[in-house]
């Protein structure tokens, strides 16, 4: 069985910093690591689930995006984790750039990035989780069929409702939801 956890960016992997994509200034956030760690030792696979708007709204270009990407691989890698892929949706419906500005089914909370990575790795979306700190990250886990945690970190300011919008569980950082995974998922039959 292939299972994943998917991982947002900002405010969830690393701190969030809006439409940063300065290399120098992208670090892990606090209570990140050993739960990274703990996932990879359990066999899931690491994938990010990025929304990536300042690309459609001209902040920054895909290439300058790329080498924050290559960035967040090098943090991975120097934690010796392996992060598996990395999927972004440079879209938005009010983008000024062109090409970009499009309504589609990648951006968050729609569930297509997770359904491409699925594809691409041969994952059982039932033994998946999606964790993420606001809720069209809970939302696009749901819509896709995995089980979803919200580290509720402060970054949440809307709370709509919903019928994809609730997550399985809510805690503080990566690392407890990595523990809620490993010693709480399995024992609900959600893991």
């Amino acid at each position: 069985m292939n299972r994943a956890v998917f991982l947002d960016k900002d405010g969830t992997l690393i701190p969030d910093i809006p439409y940063n994509v300065d290399p120098d200034k992208i670090s892990l956030a606090d209570n990140c690591t050993e739960g990274l760690r703990m996932l990879a030792a359990a066999g899931y696979k690491l994938i990010v689930i990025s929304n990536q708007s300042g690309i459609a709204k001209g902040y920054f270009s895909e290439a300058e995006f790329l080498l924050a990407m290559k960035r967040l691989y090098k943090l991975f890698e120097a934690e010796a984790v392996r992060l598996e892929a990395f999927y972004y949706c440079p879209h938005h419906p009010e983008g000024t750039n062109t090409g970009y500005s499009i309504n589609c089914d990648c951006r968050k909370p729609m569930p297509g990035m997770l359904l491409k990575a699925a594809r691409d790795h041969q994952l059982d979306l039932d033994h998946c989780w999606m964790i993420g700190d606001i809720l069209n990250d809970v939302e696009a886990g749901n819509r896709a069929g995995c089980k979803s945690i919200l580290v509720d970190n402060g970054n949440e300011t809307e709370w709509l409702e919903g019928p994809y919008r609730q997550p399985g569980f809510s805690c503080r950082n990566v690392n407890e939801a990595a523990a809620y995974i490993l010693n709480y998922g399995s024992d609900v039959g959600l893991g």
